[in-house]
């Protein structure tokens, strides 16, 4: 074992030892150390200075009591987390996901992977993540609100517009974020900009909804272009039905692609003819119903129980856009023989180590989530600027600043990827140019 596999090794055993029972943690790391072992041979410095070591301890974590009242007069309770992993770039900056397999470990590990996303933004916002083990499937509009109002009673103690601002994640969309503003509003007498993806008529931005699914897709294209490919006439596949795949699958309509198969935690829908996308929005958006609904308005379409089957659908490119680890080796293997050219991860983590190994060794062309997926931070960070102005961008020039920052980092990637003796390889590619930046910092600011 060579000097830096062997600080590679003695850190994950660090980070499994000190973090026990957060598998999800110990993945994410493990993915980001393998990538650094040529960077740890040119820069020891960064072991030296111990950057390393820094890097996978937050700064911060916080965990608190969520009372609130059902509708039925009962108190429920659940459990708040936020994470303020690095901010060495900026205020912290993660979004807010509220659903029942939330733990400290899963958000530890999105808000590591936080960090280097932001930081391949190339704006200025650190890495956090947080949440809840709500569920706001089912509850009333009542429930929503007042689990939100009391979730915000103590987070707001630990958030602000020049020191960490959240967004939306799984669960959190408009209406969660409308009302943990104005909670946030009421308990400190600021009109700030301190959470992204508000609604437009309160310092929203346009362009912010339909931004990590936008992202992805111009990701994808840039990542097209360079294997002198387009999106044109291919068949696509897409997990999940909320936001990140809704406007992934509006995007890759636009550029000329069908999308023939969405999902959600129930299973999922083909329609040979190319998804409807109005109806998808109407049960999702206005509705909020079921995937399953789908086929009482489009009785060609087919609807399959389970949605780990939507990999068997034979596609060119799969935008995995529901949660992490969606994709296993299995899935994999069958993903490649039903000759998926190209797959780009819409969700955080979606495909296991095994899962990504398998593209990357058959020449799939794989776009991992940091990179892929940074199109809805890097539009929270334009709100934050639109804020900081108090002015608003137009759609076209919040979308066009989102499509270069989005070639940026496909460019970035790349290089850096080839830089290292990695060509091709976008995941290395993605965690040296994210690790880079912010170790550089680090260093510049000393130990704190």
């Amino acid at each position: 074992m060579g000097a830096s596999q062997q600080i590679i090794h003695e850190l994950l055993a660090e980070v499994v030892k000190r973090n026990p029972n957060e598998p999800e943690f110990h993945q994410a790391v493990l993915e980001v150390l393998e990538s650094l072992e040529p960077v740890i041979e040119r820069h020891p410095e960064f072991v030296e200075s111990g950057v390393l070591r820094r890097i996978i301890e937050p700064e911060r974590q916080i965990m608190f009591r969520v009372p609130w009242v059902d509708d039925d007069g009962h108190v429920q309770v659940n459990r708040g987390f936020r994470v303020q992993f690095n901010s060495c770039i900026g205020p912290y900056k993660g979004g807010l996901r509220f659903h029942p397999s939330v733990n400290l470990g899963i958000i530890k590990f999105l808000g590591f992977e936080q960090i280097f996303k932001n930081s391949l933004t190339g704006l200025p916002i650190g890495g956090g993540k947080g949440g809840s083990d709500f569920n706001p499937k089912g509850k009333s509009e009542g429930e929503v609100m007042r689990f939100c109002q009391s979730f915000m009673s103590e987070l707001y103690r630990h958030i602000g517009a020049d020191v960490d601002v959240p967004a939306g994640d799984i669960g959190v969309g408009g209406r969660e974020i409308g009302y943990l503003y104005g909670q946030y509003k009421k308990c400190t007498g600021l009109y700030t900009g301190v959470l992204t993806g508000k609604g437009l008529t309160f310092g929203g931005s346009l362009v912010r909804t339909e931004a990590t699914g936008y992202g992805l897709v111009y990701f994808i294209e840039e990542m097209l272009k360079a294997n002198r490919q387009n999106l044109a006439n291919k068949i696509v596949v897409i997990s999940g039905s909320g936001n990140v795949a809704i406007y992934a699958a509006e995007k890759a309509g636009q550029l000329g692609a069908k999308v023939v198969a969405m999902s959600d935690s129930d299973g999922y829908i083909y329609d040979a003819n190319g998804i409807d996308l109005d109806t998808v929005k109407r049960l999702k958006e206005v509705e909020r119903r079921r995937i399953r609904a789908y086929s009482k308005y489009h009785p060609t379409s087919e609807f399959f129980e389970g949605s780990q089957g939507i990999w068997s659908v034979k596609c060119d490119i799969a935008l995995p856009c529901a949660t992490q680890n969606e994709i296993n080796e299995e899935s994999a293997l069958k993903m490649v023989e039903n000759g998926v050219m190209a797959v780009a991860e819409g969700a955080n983590m979606p495909s296991t180590p095994e899962a990504v190994k398998v593209f990357q060794s058959n020449n799939v062309l794989f776009a991992p989530a940091k990179a892929a997926n940074a199109g809805g931070v890097a539009t929270s960070a334009l709100e934050m600027s639109q804020n900081g102005m108090r002015c608003s961008w137009t759609f076209d020039e919040v979308d066009s600043r989102l499509q270069d920052i989005m070639k940026n980092i496909y460019n970035q990637t790349s290089r850096v990827a080839d830089e290292y003796g990695c060509e091709g390889n976008l995941v290395t590619g993605a965690n040296i140019a994210g690790f880079l930046k912010v170790a550089n910092a680090m260093m510049a600011q000393g130990v704190v």
